[in-house]
């Protein structure tokens, strides 16, 4: 069996072990598992190597890409707002935003764009990947773009378009960038090693991730029009994170960097119903707001059925979880669980991909044996 480095209850003996099976069988080849149950580690290991050649260690404070897993990160800060009074959620857009209510958008909510219901799910200008480093850019096209279909109707996935929406929402608000706002007023309170937009001095710490296959856009879309506009424009793959540009951008939708534990820190203040080592970060209230549901059905983009409430997906016939729990996960694998009734999170963070756009069976497998233990 692959030697598993960190520490865990013996109740959670299970886990290593399929983090350890997954590692034998090269299914994955570097990863780190987090369980946190009442605010506090249950479950923190890792193990593997950060190199698909498998000849350096993934070490205690390795961390990675986690592609979408970062948008729980980007709607944490803004049900913070949202919680101290800040932001409505029921508000327009534009209340915030004004230039936004161009191309008939004067009536798409806040709480819109958190659900992927704003219709904005891809940009009609042309890209260049290199372009998402550009906020203003990004977010100016966004604010004269007419909606896809009608807002609030239907979740089309804003693979990359929503953390620019949310994130610029942020700024009028705070007059800080989202990163900003997220080291300043979750990260750094928490002491968690997660980065929207990554500084130079932790490039040696980062595990490149390792690409499933070349991503196959059109499959993915599987003919779907909406879903070719979304994921062609611009192409984004595992070998887009390895460039130093994608690392120092803030793409608060795709490009936050950090380990399991990093993200099972921050996402166990909504477990924990908004409070964790002495730290709060919002209301039992505030946390439980994401409950309110925005879509339930086939979702546009992904082609999938889904629920989403305020920022993550909820229980469904695709997901089923509890009542009370949230999630989502990242393209090629990573995956967080916030389960509020039995104050549960878990993590799971990898450097080796598979292809599909949210999540895939390995960090399914951690979630269940966690959650049974």
């Amino acid at each position: 069996m692959a030697e598993i480095q960190g520490t865990y209850e013996d109740r959670f003996a299970a886990v290593a072990e399929v983090l350890s099976a997954n590692l034998d069988s090269g299914a994955d080849v570097g990863a780190s598992v987090a369980v946190f149950l009442n605010g506090e580690p249950v479950v923190d290991i890792w193990g593997g190597h950060t190199d698909p050649e498998r000849t350096t260690p993934w070490q205690r404070d390795t961390i990675t890409n986690v592609f979408s897993t970062t948008k729980t990160m980007t709607a944490l800060c803004a049900l913070i707002l949202a919680d101290r009074g800040e932001l409505d959620l029921h508000a327009p857009v534009a209340n915030y935003w004004p230039e936004f209510k161009a191309g008939g958008k004067e009536s798409v909510e806040v709480r819109h764009l958190l659900g992927h219901t704003a219709g904005l799910a891809g940009w009609t200008e042309p890209l260049e990947p290199e372009d998402l480093a550009d906020w203003e850019k990004c977010t100016d096209l966004l604010a004269a773009q007419e909606p896809w279909w009608e807002p609030g109707t239907a979740s089309g996935y804003h693979a990359v378009t929503q953390g620019y929406l949310v994130g610029e929402v942020v700024r009028r608000i705070t007059d800080r960038s989202l990163g900003t706002f997220f080291r300043e007023e979750v990260a750094e309170p928490l002491g968690a090693d997660f980065h929207i937009g990554l500084p130079a001095q932790h490039d040696a710490r980062v595990a490149r991730l390792i690409p499933h296959s070349p991503l196959d856009v059109e499959e993915q879309a599987q003919g779907r029009d909406l879903a070719l506009r979304s994921l062609a424009n611009p192409v984004i793959t595992g070998e887009t994170s390895w460039e130093e540009w994608w690392r120092r951008a803030e793409i608060p939708a795709a490009n936050g960097h950090g380990n399991a534990r990093s993200v099972a820190t921050v996402q166990s203040v909504m477990a924990c119903g908004g409070e964790v080592g002495g730290v709060r970060l919002l209301s039992e209230a505030g946390c439980r707001a994401v409950f309110e549901g925005q879509s339930n059905g086939m979702d546009l983009v992904l082609g999938i059925p889904i629920r989403f409430g305020l920022g993550y997906g909820l229980a469904s016939e695709f997901m089923p979880i509890g009542p009370g729990a949230c999630f989502w996960g990242g393209y090629g694998g990573s995956l967080i669980y916030v389960d509020m009734d039995t104050r549960l999170c878990v993590s799971y963070v990898m450097n080796r991909m598979e292809g599909n756009l949210v999540g895939d069976q390995r960090g399914a497998t951690i979630l269940l044996t966690a959650a049974t233990a």
